[in-house]
C-alpha cells in the first residue's frame, strides 16, 4: 500500500479544521495585535500543519501529532503561566 493514499482520503475541511485549532491554540498563548498579527500567526498554523501533513504515515497519525503539540503547548503555557504567576503589588512598587 502506497503510504501517500492516506491523505487522498483527508478532505481539506479536515485539514481546515487542524490549521483552526493550532490558530486557537497560538491565540491563547501569543499576543498578537490587529488584522497583521491574525494574517501571521495563520501562516504560522498553516506551515505548523504542512510539516505534519508532510511527516506524518496515516491518518491517525496524523491526528495524533496534531493533538500532541497542541497539548504541550498547552501544557508548557500552562506550566509557565501556574509557576510565575503576575504579582500586582511589585509592578506599583518598581513603577
Amino acid at each position: 500500500m502506497d503510504l501517500g493514499d492516506w491523505r487522498t482520503q483527508l478532505s481539506p475541511d479536515s485539514r481546515q479544521g487542524a490549521v483552526n485549532r493550532i490558530m486557537d491554540t497560538l491565540k491563547r498563548h501569543l499576543p498578537v495585535s490587529g488584522q497583521e498579527g491574525l494574517r501571521e500567526l495563520r501562516k504560522i498554523a498553516v506551515r505548523f500543519e504542512e510539516k505534519i501533513y508532510t511527516a506524518a504515515t496515516s491518518q491517525s497519525d496524523y491526528l495524533q501529532k496534531i493533538s500532541l503539540k497542541i497539548l504541550t503547548m498547552e501544557t508548557k503555557n500552562s506550566a509557565g503561566n501556574s509557576q510565575n504567576p503576575p504579582d500586582p503589588g511589585k509592578e506599583k512598587i518598581y513603577q
